[in-house]
């Protein structure tokens, strides 16, 4: 019987064919500009937007892009990094239509450490990562608030319908969604998440936000280069842990 080859030269060619592959299906399509994230949501929406929520407004990209698109548009932005929640005050506080809110979102209301590598790093997340392969260490701790999105939405926006929900929190946007509650999930038109790396420490599956959005009746797009790609069946395959983002959209408010 012949040996295996170890090391084959043809393994770096079939890397690069299934990175390639991966990509167009927008596995691993994390890096898009936030322009063109933006665009595919608003034409999901199938309308400009008058209200939108960004949950991990970090120093305030997505924002600006929405109101760029959208000038109308009421944000409120939710951030917990003090060195990130001076940026969004310098670039957007003086926006009236704008609310900045300096704290995290999950499934529970209560204070929590924000690990990072450095102050106001997009790495920045609830969960201590391991991420000794790339030679990095979230040593950085801050103290922040964390608070549920349903107990807001009861406070200031109840009853209101709500275009976009995005969702950018390194690892625990499963647990933001679950903090949002019925009455503002049937009021949502659309939601964007990432899923990754970070989902390998928080350990959520993409099957976890299948089924979450099934449930609530929500239809699953995977943002590619060559536009959405609809996810009309969980599969394995799915489970794809570099950076990729997602849209759902809510079939009763369609």
């Amino acid at each position: 019987m012949a040996e295996a080859v170890i090391g084959n030269p043809a393994f770096p060619l079939l890397r690069f064919l299934e990175r390639g592959c991966a990509n167009l299906q927008g596995k691993g399509y994390g890096k898009a500009s936030i322009r063109k994230e933006v665009a595919l949501a608003f034409d999901l929406i199938g309308r400009e937007p008058t209200l939108a929520i960004d949950i991990g407004g970090n120093v305030g990209l997505y924002a600006l892009e929405v109101r760029r698109r959208a000038p109308e548009c009421e944000i409120h932005v939710f951030e917990p990094a003090a060195t990130n929640v001076a940026i969004l005050r310098e670039r957007l506080g003086g926006d009236s239509r704008v609310h900045i809110q300096p704290v995290a979102v999950s499934d529970a209301a209560q204070d929590a450490v924000l690990y990072a590598d450095k102050a106001g790093s997009g790495l920045g997340s609830l969960t201590k990562r391991r991420l000794d392969h790339f030679g990095i260490e979230l040593a950085h701790q801050e103290r922040v608030k964390i608070i549920r999105f349903d107990d807001y939405y009861d406070a200031k926006l109840r009853g209101r319908e709500i275009d976009l929900v995005k969702l950018d929190i390194e690892g625990h946007e499963l647990g933001a969604l679950r903090g949002c509650g019925e009455a503002a999930l049937r009021k949502t038109r659309c939601v964007q998440f990432e899923f990754g790396g970070c989902n390998i420490d928080t350990r959520t599956f993409f099957q976890d936000f299948y089924y979450f959005f099934e449930e609530h009746r929500f239809d699953l797009y995977r943002i590619t280069p060559i536009g959405l790609m609809r996810i009309s069946k969980y599969r394995e395959g799915d489970e794809f842990f570099s950076t990729t983002n997602f849209l759902a959209r809510n079939r009763e408010l369609s």
